[in-house]
């Protein structure tokens, strides 16, 4: 397979090496920042259309032509993910396109990467349950840190989001990993804990995950937590929790990635050295997915090679080593 093979195409990006997926195809049902959450802790930035109305946004066939295209290599992956800049369940044809894969790619292991606001919807459950795994967050359990953390559409509620995960645990026998953000101070309080135990308990997914910044994300105040904390943390929901729960640790690309790395590094690094650029403005001059790009930013900065700076436009990246 050709180094950055996905470059060509408008919903496909990657494979990456994910930290939690191993080598994951990346498929963007929506256009950018259209989500129902604006996080302040999103590396991508902040939401531009706060919605929780589903559209097609695009044609099916012109996302499944993509993946008929990409495919026919038959690629080595871990996974075909839906991920990408925004909320992939908004696309009300998410349906059709997880059962054309099922059908015709039987051979690949589905993964949704979800907020799982809208799984109150029973609509929407039936539709993503083919997926293999589903990865949805849970961030808070409080109103009041919710609307801090999450800043979610007027109309959502974090009860009906974690009734909704209950839901989804009641209807899906697949893998659920809950993704937990640690944001210290905020979603670590003795209170906020206690809440999210009691939830995580009732929905009962098969793995909780717990994260923390590694680069720049929505609002500059939102801080990467302390390791020692997130190791307290882990160990007082071992305590309640009787599923698993880890630190998602960083890892590095892997063997098989090395090429794709290398060349994106490079071009990285050819136009930060010479005028300090945001994501957002990288992904459009390399033409390369923003989630690529965020994932070789966050390698990078957590190697202290990136400087970062705050500015009107967004987060600018300049390169210091």
């Amino acid at each position: 397979m050709e180094p950055h093979s996905s470059m060509k195409y408008k919903h496909l990006f990657g494979p990456v090496s994910s930290r939690r997926l191993g080598i994951s195809l990346g498929v963007d049902l929506v256009p950018y920042k259209y989500c129902p959450l604006n996080c302040v802790y999103c590396e991508i930035q902040n939401t531009t259309h706060l919605v929780t109305q589903r559209q097609a946004f695009f044609t099916p066939r012109e996302i499944l032509d993509e993946l008929d295209s990409f495919l026919a290599s038959e690629p080595h992956l871990d996974y075909i993910t839906f991920s990408g800049a925004g909320e992939p369940t908004l696309n009300s044809s998410i349906n059709e396109i997880i059962r054309y894969i099922k059908d015709q790619y039987p051979q690949y292991k589905l993964a949704l990467l979800t907020n799982g606001t809208l799984f109150n919807n029973d609509e929407i459950l039936q539709e993503i349950i083919p997926c293999d795994v589903i990865l949805p967050s849970l961030d808070a359990a409080s109103p009041e840190v919710y609307q801090k953390v999450n800043r979610p559409h007027p109309d959502l509620k974090v009860e009906d989001l974690i009734e909704g995960l209950v839901r989804l645990r009641k209807a899906y026998t697949g893998e659920i990993w809950l993704e937990v953000f640690v944001i210290q101070g905020i979603t670590d309080t003795e209170e906020e804990l206690a809440l999210l135990r009691d939830a995580i308990l009732r929905i009962s997914p098969d793995l909780v995950q717990l994260n923390s910044l590694d680069r720049p994300g929505a609002e500059d105040w939102v801080e990467t937590a302390d390791p020692k904390r997130l190791i307290e943390i882990r160990n007082y929901f071992r305590k309640y929790l009787p599923m698993q729960v880890e630190i998602i640790a960083k890892i590095k690309y892997q063997t098989g990635m090395q090429s794709l790395d290398a060349e994106l590094v490079d071009l990285i690094r050819g136009t930060i050295g010479r005028r300090p650029s945001t994501a957002e403005d990288l992904a459009a001059m390399l033409n390369v997915h923003i989630n690529e790009i965020s994932k070789v930013l966050r390698e990078l900065n957590s190697h202290g090679k990136l400087h970062s700076e705050r500015k009107t436009r967004g987060v600018f990246y300049k390169w210091i080593a």
